[in-house]
Order: structure tokens, then sequence, then C-alpha cells
């Protein structure tokens, strides 16, 4: 009698132990199943970059004069300052610039200090003051501040004490620029990824998002170290380049 019970339990070990058997292996084929249509149904894409650019030229220009006086005292470079600042209001006459080209800055006058060596030391010595006078000459006539930068050489040889730097070419309608460069780098950078998928199995879909990357303005000859962050604004060339980086993913199919 013990040998049947114990045959008989031993043969319902072996049917329960199939059924999960079984219903491991169903599960098993469900999950894995399951997994190969989620893989399946998961959309490939590819990254890529377009650019595109195109020569623009200044339509604006300013440039930065500043008349300089010294003198034993305070007042005596105040006087000195104002009478330079005459002389220059002259120059700038000269060169064809009116006062509606003209925007001035506040005269300044501050303590002038020079080394001076004193045994094995040196130290600032006050050696009276000295007088700023700050003026930006604003135009449109690109070759008229050409010239007149090339005369201030000559017009500081002359005697006159003044600082300048060299003018700012500025493009004015700048967004107008980027716009009109945005759907040609958007072209390129759908050539590139068509480029990418010619040689495989996949077809180039529909763009599943874009974003624009760094807008430069750079010189016609240009060795600059570019990337898609910052950005570069030439301002010291009449004649420039405009750049656009995009960068797109499309969906692969």
């Amino acid at each position: 009698m013990k040998n049947g019970q114990d045959s008989s339990g031993m043969s319902r070990s072996v049917v329960v132990f199939g059924v999960l058997v079984s219903l491991g292996l169903v599960l098993g084929a469900f999950v894995l199943g399951y997994q190969t249509r989620h893989i399946g149904s998961g959309r490939s894409s590819v990254v890529v970059k377009g650019l595109a650019e195109k020569p623009v030229r200044a339509d604006m220009a300013e440039w930065q004069l500043t008349a300089v006086a010294r003198g034993a005292t305070f007042a005596e470079a105040v006087g000195n300052l104002r009478r330079e600042k005459v002389a220059l209001d002259g120059f700038i006459s000269a060169q064809g610039f009116d006062g509606a080209s003209i925007r001035e800055t506040d005269e300044t006058v501050a303590p002038y200090y020079e080394d001076e060596a004193i045994g094995e030391q040196v130290r600032q010595v006050q050696k009276g003051f000295i007088g700023k006078h700050t003026v930006i000459v604003s135009s449109r006539q690109l070759q008229k501040i050409v010239a007149a930068h090339r005369s201030a050489l000559d017009y500081k040889a002359s005697g006159h004490d003044i600082e300048y730097a060299n003018p700012n070419y500025l493009v004015s309608n700048l967004e107008e620029v980027k716009m009109s460069l945005i759907g040609a780098a958007t072209d390129n950078a759908r050539k590139r990824a068509q480029e990418f998928v010619k040689h495989s199995d996949a077809r180039l879909g529909a763009m599943r998002s874009a974003s624009q990357g760094a807008f430069y303005i750079l010189p016609p000859v240009s060795n600059a170290n570019v990337d898609d962050y910052g950005g570069t604004y030439d301002k010291s060339t009449i004649d420039k380049i405009a750049r656009v980086v995009v960068t797109i993913e499309f969906n692969l199919q």
C-alpha cells in the first residue's frame, strides 16, 4: 500500500513539474515575442550637421578717436584738453563728417602717473594730470571712414595727441542674413544624410528635430577655428563671409 502511494505521489510531482516547465516555456516565448516587437517598433534615426555660407558686405562703420592732453595742474589739463578737442573736431570735419555722424563721451581728467626708479625699487609718481575726450564717428559712407583712418597718422604726427582704434565695419541686417542661410543649411544637412544612407538598406525619412548652431561673420579669408558654440563676429573688414551651422535629425525607414 505504501509503495502505491509513493508511486502515485511521484507521478503527481512529475505532472506538476511538467506543467510548470510548459508554463515557463509559454511565458518565455511571450516575453521574448514582446521584446522582439518592442525592439522592432523602435525608430532609427541619423543626426547630421548642415552648413551654408555666403558673402556679405558691411553697410555701417564706427570709428573711435580720443583727444588727449596733459597739464601740471587739473585746470591746465582741462584747458589743454579743450583746445585739443577743438582741433580734433576740425580734423573730423575736414574728413567730410558733420555733427549728425558724431557721438561724444564726457570729458575725463585724472592724475597722471609715471614709473620712477628709486634705488632698486620702481614706484609710480604723479606727474600732473591727463585729460581725455572720446568721439565716435558713425557713417554709412565706408570709404570716408577708410580715408579718415589713414589720415589720422598724419594728424598725430603734426603734434596732436590722439588715441584711435581701427574702425568697426558692421552688417546692419544680421537677422535677415541668418534667416536666408538657415534653409540652405537644412538642404545641406539632408544631402549629407542621404550620403550616409546611400549604401545601406534604409531610406531617409522625415525630419525629426532641428536646432541652429553658431552664426558666424568671418573675414573673407579666415583661418578661424570655429565650432558649434558661441559664434564669431568679425568687424575688421568690409567684405565678410556669413556662415550658419544647423543640426538635423532625420528618421530612417
